[in-house]
């Protein structure tokens, strides 16, 4: 990506967190258990929705594709993070940088457009639900799936191409555990009039669009919902699209305190930690709200569990 001499910058250092040095075994400890418990939480939903026959249905469809990119997700950061911490090697080349901030933002991204296609999902079934079977068909589902990979492939694209065409004289510090974009801008000694530019019209439309349209739906649903108002049909409501609305409440409120409201110069914790909630915790809640705010996740979990002992049993008395 990087022409010629345009760069003087070679590698950058990533500070990691602010913890003192005698903290570092306690922290490795815990975001290691934070990422094992996100990698393992997560496949456990991917195979509960392979094995089961029942979930096999388009809203189980689209959260099989969040919980693979909230692993992807994690895993772009959290190792690096941790080998850090563990081996106090805090550079990271150019080009493993500008990688690190590619995928970061193209899983980010698919994140954004996979609630934003659940959202759909949710109003179609309670909104339309004499035709959810023909308008969320295979076809259907798939496009929409497919849609979202490209135009999170082409966001994160963009913002790392023209990323890649700045200069880095001088300064290579980054007061973060992972090459975080803002922070690369504040680094370059060239003009970043159009990067700016493009994260305020670009980045503003597809995280307020998204946006706009999950809340239209829950409006919708609202609405529908209010037209015969019933305590069993609330309930179900609720049950339905509770872990849904809990996850996009989640995503969305961290991502505006890292990128929509201001910070000083001497709100560098606070970023870190926003980070930290965007890139570690948020991918780890995704599994927990979902499996315990779901009855049919939680019904296949007993089923494979009950599996699991019988095949044990057979295995022992055999």
């Amino acid at each position: 990506m990087r022409k010629g001499n345009q760069s003087s910058v070679s590698e950058f250092i990533l500070l990691g967190l602010p913890i003192q040095p005698e903290q570092q075994g306690i922290f490795f400890t815990l975001f290691l258990a934070m990422y094992l418990t996100t990698v393992l939480g997560n496949l456990l939903i991917i195979l509960l929705i392979r094995l089961d026959s029942r979930l096999h249905t388009p809203m189980y469809f689209f959260l099989c594709h969040l919980a693979f990119s909230d692993i992807s997700l994690s895993s772009v950061t959290i190792p690096n993070m941790l080998s850090n911490m563990q081996t106090q090697h805090l550079s990271i080349p150019y080009e493993g940088c500008i990688s690190q901030l590619y995928f970061f933002l193209f899983f980010a991204a698919v994140d954004n457009f996979l609630l934003v296609v659940m959202a759909y999902d949710r109003y179609v079934a309670i909104c339309h639900p004499l035709h959810y079977m023909v308008i969320m068909r295979e076809e259907m589902c798939d496009l929409l799936v497919a849609v979202s990979w490209f135009l999170s492939c082409t966001h994160a694209l963009l913002h790392t191409l023209l990323l890649s065409h700045l200069s880095f004289c001088a300064d290579n510090t980054i007061p973060n555990f992972f090459c975080d974009l803002n922070e690369l801008l504040k680094l370059t000694c060239s003009d970043t009039a159009l990067n700016e530019l493009v994260i305020f019209t670009e980045g503003g439309v597809l995280t307020l669009l998204p946006l706009g349209t999950i809340l239209g739906s829950y409006i919708c649903i609202g609405f529908t919902v209010l037209k015969v108002p019933s305590t069993k049909k609330i309930c179900k409501v609720l049950s339905t699209c509770g872990s849904h609305l809990s996850v996009v409440f989640l995503y969305y409120g961290t991502l505006a305190i890292i990128y929509f409201f201001p910070s000083s110069n001497n709100s560098k914790v606070k970023d870190v930690i926003a980070s930290v909630m965007y890139a570690v915790v948020t991918p780890m809640l995704n599994p927990f709200i979902y499996s315990l705010r779901n009855r049919d996740l939680k019904l296949a979990l007993g089923l494979l569990i009950k599996r699991g002992l019988v095949f044990v049993k057979s295995v022992w008395w055999n």
